[in-house]
């Protein structure tokens, strides 16, 4: 999201302050001052706010989701939080596109952005087709690294490029030098070693947006896959939620996921909720070996999604492992219970091929 964001900001011409990666100091500043019942994203969040005003920022670019999820309500709140500690200058601008809104209002947020542009309108458009195909090019570019891993000849090669291409991309000054990196990186996974006798576990990652794409919030848990050897996949990933928000006004967003849910959850219930229950189904019909649901504590959809999991586990015969993260996750216990479920997932392999 960063790389994207960064990438529309320079073609624009609009200054921009990305914040370091999520780590302890971010967390321990945006839970300091959080609600202690909120969720880790929200803490996250603020982490990263106060650390970019602090770095110059006047502005702040936020999305936006009505409904049952508190995320509807995170800027409302985080506004009030900021202007309590002083910084009442501060511009919120949220995106959103539901029909509570309406598009003449989400026309006049998306217009305050526009105008801080001087560029000419046509160059506006493509500064978000180079943005959108950023973000595709950096989905397109996990998802190769994390299927690899579990096939690669040496190991440790797909991890080495992904952390090489993050370290760098920012660092890139241009849409242009973003896109050739972006594009060499992936002919360097094309062109890894593997080793075709291997045959890794599959596993889905499924779960919460934010805490499922966002490494520092999970414990870095497909980098710990990796390392074990095996093929991962998470059907969440930020240009799959940029599709799912243009579509959603059409009603043609998550279709094929939620068919998939409809039999266990036939109605949304906020969030991700329903998308989780459907994820967890599509994983076992496309032959994944089980599932790792991963949610903040207190996600209200999440936790809906989390109650029916087990049923679905049972009637399909389907492993899914629920880890829920906050501030005081530790990841010495997470690592044991990965490693836990994995030796099942083997354990279940083997119980297959002697039958």
């Amino acid at each position: 999201m960063a790389i994207a964001a960064a990438t529309l900001c320079q073609a624009l011409r609009i200054p921009y302050v990305v914040p370091d990666k999520n780590n302890k100091k971010v967390m321990q500043t945006g839970s300091y001052y959080s609600p202690d019942e909120i969720c880790l994203p929200f803490k996250l969040m603020l982490g990263n706010f106060i650390q970019s005003i602090e770095k110059g920022a006047d502005t702040v670019l936020i999305t936006g989701s009505c409904g049952p999820c508190r995320f509807g309500e995170y800027c409302e709140l985080q506004m009030k939080i900021l202007q309590k500690m002083g910084y009442k200058d501060i511009e919120f601008i949220v995106v959103d596109l539901s029909h509570e809104i309406g598009f003449g209002e989400f026309r006049r947020r998306v217009g305050r952005i526009a105008q801080a542009s001087a560029v000419a309108p046509a160059h506006k458009l493509k500064a978000l087709r180079t943005a959108f195909k950023v973000i595709n090019l950096c989905d397109k570019i996990d998802a190769k690294a994390y299927d690899l891993a579990g096939y690669e000849a040496r190991g440790g090669d797909c991890r080495q490029i992904l952390h090489d291409y993050k370290d760098k991309a920012l660092l890139c000054q241009t849409p242009e030098q973003t896109i050739n990196l972006l594009r060499l990186t992936l002919k360097k996974l094309e062109s890894i070693e593997t080793d075709p006798t291997k045959n890794p576990l599959k596993i889905a990652i499924i779960g919460e947006i934010f805490t499922v794409i966002d490494p520092f919030s999970n414990l870095y848990i497909e980098e710990k896959l990796m390392d074990y050897g095996a093929s991962t996949k998470r059907m969440l990933t930020p240009s799959w939620w940029v599709k799912n928000m243009a579509l959603k006004p059409l009603k043609l967003y998550a279709r094929g996921v939620y068919r998939a849910a409809d039999p266990y959850l036939s109605f949304p219930i906020g969030g991700h909720g329903k998308e989780c229950v459907g994820e967890a189904l599509l994983a076992q019909a496309h032959g994944m070996d089980g599932a790792i649901q991963i949610l903040p504590l207190g996600c209200m959809p999440e936790v809906v999604a989390k109650a029916i999991i087990p049923t679905i586990a049972k009637d399909k015969d389907f492993p899914v492992m629920t880890l829920i993260v906050d501030e005081t996750s530790g990841e010495a216990g997470y690592s044991t219970r990965i490693e836990a479920f994995l030796d099942m997932l083997i354990a279940r392999r083997r119980r297959g091929i002697s039958a």
